[in-house]
């Protein structure tokens, strides 16, 4: 079944609140109207029985008939009927009055043979039992076809009103909701070489302001996505092209001619290096990989950093003695975590602190414990790295010295992305600080 649009839903809207309050305001009009006449009619009833009793109490039995007609012939939609006080007929006015009139006191509405009347009935004296009775018909057709017209003129305004406020409603919806067609068109018009399309939020209404800023970060976000992802792709391609170069040109050459064994040996040996780093290269991508879509779910088991670091330390101990680093340790703390990517993530910040240290250099982690958090530092002398590049060091690839270095996947720039994809697997934060003489890691992470 066809969906109706949002115009034409809030057009029925506008339309049938409308119709609700007209029709609302018309019933109580008709109402009023008609309690106004009913007052009316009371008031000119009444005021005309004072009269009659006062006639009828005050002439001689003779003068009644004549002192009645006399009355009567001053309003000519007045009849006028007396009974006895055991029903019997005494006097009607006119030939028209109904036969069957309403034996209850007090006012009433009857009709009779298309006609209306207002009908009060009341003793000629009130204080005797068997009094007279005086039964006062007062045509009012004229009243009710008033009231008739009125409530067709009341349909009709519902409906035109309705009808009005439906297009109106309508036009308003349309113009209202043109803000959201531009956003409709801009997103139609989205396409990977078109991400940096934005819309004019000063020119949005207030309520669509805060639609079109958090649309436009969308796009600012997919943007940044696709030119990361693009990237990425482009540097996949230049770390596996020359390892890839390399086991064509290497195999090539060695089947030109017939080779001695050992050459042979020689080859494959060199083949599998080159194997083993693209292996590494895919194994850490799979592993980023599983980090983004949450994959990465660490055990929980009390680790002591202390002796942990320390244990990372003693390994790169020789290395750091060979280039001339000092390093050291201070401060301790213990928290759950997983102790295998834990100590991954150290062993990539301190092996990076190791490669860009000066000999005479220092490389130092710090332990703190504050509480509900463990802050580990990782810091390390030589030269910093520019405020431009900090955002990006986290980036998959990516290396702050633009020259490359190919032949390691140690090397490959996974290294501090494999390091944060960790520390946010164990939810804390991972940043850089830098300044000119002095580089230093900070990782916070929850105790528990």
């Amino acid at each position: 079944m066809r969906r109706w649009s949002l115009s034409t839903r809030l057009a029925l809207l506008f339309a049938a609140c409308t119709a609700v309050v007209s029709l609302f305001a018309g019933v109580l009009f008709d109402r009023a109207s008609e309690a106004h006449f009913i007052e009316l009619d009371q008031q000119q009833l009444e005021t005309k029985l004072i009269g009659l009793r006062r006639a009828l109490q005050d002439l001689q039995p003779a003068q009644r008939e004549a002192r009645l007609a006399d009355e009567l012939s001053r309003q000519a939609d007045l009849s006028l009927r007396i009974t006895s006080g055991d029903g019997r007929h005494w006097y009607d006015s006119s030939v028209q009055i109904p036969k069957n009139l309403p034996l209850q006191t007090g006012l009433s509405t009857i009709s009779h043979d298309g006609t209306d009347y207002r009908v009060l009935r009341a003793p000629l004296y009130p204080d005797a039992a068997d009094s007279p009775q005086l039964t006062l018909l007062l045509d009012i057709t004229h009243h009710q076809h008033f009231l008739t017209r009125m409530q067709h003129l009341i349909w009709l305004t519902v409906g035109l009103s309705a009808l009005a406020t439906a297009l109106l409603g309508a036009w308003a919806a349309r113009s209202g909701l043109r803000p959201l067609r531009r956003m409709s068109a801009v997103a139609r018009g989205i396409s990977a070489q078109s991400l940096n399309a934005r819309l004019p939020e000063e020119k949005m209404p207030p309520e669509l302001a805060e639609m079109a800023y958090s649309f436009n970060a969308m796009l600012e976000r997919l943007d940044d996505s696709f030119q990361r992802l693009s990237a990425f792709s482009a540097d996949i391609a230049h770390e596996l092209r020359t390892p890839l170069s390399n086991l064509l040109t290497h195999t090539q050459v060695t089947l030109t001619r017939p080779r001695a064994l050992e050459d042979y040996r020689e080859a494959l040996h060199s083949n599998l290096e080159e194997l083993q780093w693209m292996a590494q290269l895919v194994n850490d991508m799979l592993y980023l990989a599983k980090a983004d879509h949450g994959l990465l779910m660490p055990k929980r088991e009390p680790l002591a950093l202390a002796d942990e670091a320390d244990m990372l330390l003693e390994f790169f101990a020789p290395l750091a003695e060979d280039a001339g680093v000092s390093l050291s340790r201070e401060g301790e703390a213990r928290i759950e975590g997983d102790r295998g990517m834990l100590r991954r993530a150290l062993s990539n910040l301190l092996d990076n602190a190791l490669r860009f240290t000066p000999a005479e250099g220092y490389v130092r982690l710090s332990i703190v414990d504050e509480g509900e958090t463990v802050r580990v530092c990782v810091e390390n002398s030589g030269e910093g790295i520019s405020a431009q590049l900090l955002p990006r060091l986290f980036d998959r690839f990516y290396r702050a010295d633009p020259a490359r270095q190919e032949g390691s996947s140690e090397h490959a720039g996974l290294g501090l992305a494999i390091t944060q994809s960790i520390v946010r697997a164990h939810g804390g934060t991972i940043h850089c600080e830098s300044e000119a003489g002095w580089t230093r890691f900070v990782i916070e992470l929850p105790r528990t």
